[in-house]
């Protein structure tokens, strides 16, 4: 693929070049020069690429019906994205959990679990729950965002032994991704 840039023969320029070139303006106004697809008439695809043209279709309609979020204008302003593709991406990519910190947290109420959680547009929530050793649950409940990257979690409930602490965050789409430690309280 060829960039154009500053060609005052090629400004503008757009279409089928020869039935073998296909010529196209980017958000940016820049020319991009790129051979012609020439897909296989009897193709068939895998079931990964069946699965990933299905995803694709749901993160398609996502993005029509989000792309006038201001968060997705926002984030495509001043770059050649429109809102459309940053909400495209951002279906396609579940936030992450940086860090899980219990403190000095050792099962007493009021105690304050941090997480470090980040996407490439907004986490929406990071919820928290606890359970002991058995599985049973003990508390669970919505953190609260401190800045971009930090939520806190405060204990309401008393427990001992091996506690494990999930946490997990969501973004925009509703891609979720958890991560849990285990307490030896």
């Amino acid at each position: 693929m060829a960039k154009v840039r500053n060609n005052l023969v090629m400004q503008g320029l757009s279409g089928l070049l020869g039935n073998q070139l296909t010529i196209r303006q980017d958000k940016a106004g820049r020319t991009i020069i790129s051979a012609r697809p020439q897909p296989k008439p009897n193709r068939t695809f895998t079931d990964a690429q069946k699965q990933h043209h299905h995803d694709f279709r749901e993160a398609a309609a996502y993005a029509q019906s989000a792309r006038g979020a201001q968060i997705y204008v926002s984030k495509a302003a001043g770059t050649p994205m429109n809102p459309y593709n940053v909400a495209l991406a951002d279906w396609f990519h579940a936030p992450e959990i940086l860090e899980l910190d219990l403190g000095d947290w050792s099962g007493q109420p009021g105690k304050v679990l941090r997480v470090k959680a980040l996407d490439d547009v907004l986490v929406m929530q990071v919820s928290v729950s606890i359970r002991d050793a058995g599985g049973a649950l003990l508390e669970q409940g919505p953190a609260t965002s401190v800045d971009s990257l930090w939520w806190e979690y405060t204990t309401h409930a008393a427990g001992s032994g091996r506690l494990t602490v999930l946490a997990s965050a969501q973004d925009m789409p509703g891609n979720v991704t958890e991560m849990s430690k285990v307490s030896g309280v």
